[in-house]
Formats: structure tokens, sequence, C-alpha cells
């Protein structure tokens, strides 16, 4: 969420500029939701690859028999994107929603 709430204060202008060209409150939001979610599902894959890459060196090298099931690596990145989801809809709206003239306005 505060990654999210960063981009949108660094781009104010830009948001602006959208508006005052003919962007909707719509048009806005989906930019910053689909951003939300890339970097949600961004880091859920980044995850999956290095939990499964150290339980497999753990396994390797400790002797340690490791199992990693499909269910709970579903499970995890489907969190990842709702968790992208659910912090990322306050900021996409915040920048939905900024008056045209404010964003432009702004330093």
């Amino acid at each position: 969420m505060n990654i999210m709430l960063v981009s949108v204060t660094e781009r104010t202008r830009e948001i602006g500029i959208r508006m005052a060209v003919g962007a909707r409150e719509r048009d806005i939001l989906s930019q910053f939701l689909i951003e939300a979610v890339l970097l949600a599902i961004t880091g859920g894959a980044v995850g999956i690859i290095l939990g499964t890459a150290g339980a497999l060196l753990v396994s390797r090298f400790s002797g340690w028999s490791t199992s990693i099931s499909a269910g709970a690596v579903l499970l995890a990145f489907g969190f990842s994107a709702g968790v992208g989801v659910f912090f990322g809809f306050y900021p996409a709206r915040k920048a939905s929603r900024m008056d045209p003239i404010e964003a432009l306005r702004y330093e």
C-alpha cells in the first residue's frame, strides 16, 4: 500500500494531465489497480521461486526431505494477488478522485 501511495503522490501531475485531456475516473482507477496487481503477482512469483529453491537447497544439503504441494503454492500466489488488489484499491481510488486543477498545481 505504501508503494502505491508513493506512486500516486509522485505521479500527481501525470494524473492531472491525463484527467485534463479526458481520462475518466475509471481509467485512472484501472491503471493503478493493474499496477498494484502486477506488482503483487511479480512478488508472488519471485516468492514462489525463492521458496522452492530454498526448500530444494535445504533438502539437498541437510538431508531432510521436503515436499512442495501445489495447493500451498496456489494459495500463496492467490493471497499475494489478493493483497495487491486489497491494498492497491485505496491509492487507486485516491488517484482517480483527484481534482485535475489541484493535481496540475501540485509540486
